[in-house]
């Protein structure tokens, strides 16, 4: 899936497209919030973004997923060969497992922000997984207000509650570190697409789990 587009800044714009994909980041960020009007963003010293990791900290075979959750192909690989891995080298110990999420769009911004509103992994992981579950319900309408509505609908199934939800909707300083967070892991590792995976340093493209499965194995040796 090559989706080279870049949040966009003012205007109420969603997206802007191009080859400029690493170019600047938006100017605010903090205006792509859905609580823009009480966001805030400070000169102090940038909130610090939890690496989110599944598996053996400690494994020799490390493999890094770049997913946006407002990509289908994301949503069909962790319904998919997500699954397999885990069973199989996540909860076997085998590899460390990271994921990593793309910006490519306001919707998948504020989805990781309630994500990670609570730093806390098991939180993470769990509502990721329902928001690829859900996608269609709370991505489908196309419409800010409403998928906004849908994402807190979603998250206080997840057992957060209005006052959580206002709080990391409107965190200003958390969204220019995420989006910070998100530039550099992605130009570092050259990700054009989702998912895409880095595995022992090597850059891999979305592929089959037999495709994933013999290229662990034969790393894990």
């Amino acid at each position: 899936m090559k989706r080279r587009t870049l949040l966009a800044a003012g205007g109420g714009a969603a997206l802007i497209a191009g080859a400029g994909w690493f170019s600047s980041r938006p100017d605010p960020v903090t205006g792509l919030l859905p609580g823009a009007a009480s966001a805030q963003s400070s000169d102090a010293a940038a909130p610090e973004i939890m690496e989110m990791v599944l598996g053996n900290p400690d494994a020799a075979v490390e493999v890094i997923e770049y997913a946006s959750y407002t990509c289908p192909h994301c949503a069909t690989f962790h319904a998919d060969q997500f699954q397999q891995i885990k069973a199989n080298y996540i909860d076997e110990g085998k590899i460390r497992f990271v994921y990593r999420e793309v910006y490519f769009d306001r919707p998948g911004l504020w989805a990781s922000m309630i994500a990670r509103s609570q730093d806390n992994q098991d939180f993470f992981f769990s509502f990721s997984g329902m928001l690829y579950e859900k996608q269609r319900a709370w991505l489908g309408s196309g419409d800010p207000v409403t998928i906004v509505e849908e994402l807190r609908r979603l998250a206080k199934v997840a057992g957060l509650d209005d006052a959580a939800l206002d709080a990391a909707l409107s965190d200003g300083a958390k969204a220019e570190a995420l989006y910070a967070w998100y530039q550099a892991n992605a130009e570092a590792d050259r990700i054009t697409s989702t998912p895409s995976f880095v595995i022992d340093g090597r850059l891999y493209s979305n592929m089959a789990y037999p495709e994933f499965a013999d290229i662990l194995d034969a790393r894990i040796g």
